[in-house]
């Protein structure tokens, strides 16, 4: 198994984890993919969204893999007037890592980082490992305190109609 940052990080601070490996297609990197391939609750499993703000900052979100990030929510929750996606060219220089294997551990410039309260309804959560077909399994709470992650509501809201 290769050693990404973030998995070397994790061990350098002895944070305890489970490296869950899978077949990688490259036709499928999204979360829903990588739950059936892991075998784990698509629930359990958060996708790393890397936006910047209004000065050209980084933002992190963690999302469950099924749900879509709300940009006003997060906003408020981290206090910027303006909030956009990371253009795909400048997701490695930014972050070290490639689409399908972002990770929020290991990330080399500075950034907040946001997860959504969901986590901590799970004992433990999957994140990426830094590569395409690698997960970290992880209690949610030790991926919060080390990397000194906001919790919050950051995700769109369900409107059902009948």
């Amino acid at each position: 198994m290769k050693k990404t940052n973030a998995i070397r990080e994790l061990e350098i601070h002895k944070i305890e984890h489970i490296v869950r490996e899978y077949e990688v297609d490259e036709e499928h990197l999204d979360a829903v993919s990588v739950a059936l391939k892991t075998n784990k609750d698509i629930t359990r499993v958060f996708k790393t969204l890397v936006l910047l703000n209004e000065k050209r900052e980084m933002v992190v979100a963690c999302i469950p893999g099924m749900e879509k990030l709300d940009l006003k929510k997060l906003g408020k929750l981290s206090g910027h007037k303006k909030l956009e996606m990371l253009p795909m060219k400048d997701l490695f220089s930014m972050t070290g890592y490639v689409r399908g294997g972002c990770s929020p551990i290991g990330i080399k410039k500075r950034h907040s980082i946001f997860i959504h309260e969901s986590a901590l309804d799970n004992k433990t959560i999957l994140v990426s490992g830094g590569l395409r077909g690698l997960q970290i399994e992880i209690e949610p709470q030790k991926l919060i305190d080390y990397l000194k992650i906001t919790v919050g509501d950051i995700i769109e809201d369900v409107n059902i109609e009948f």
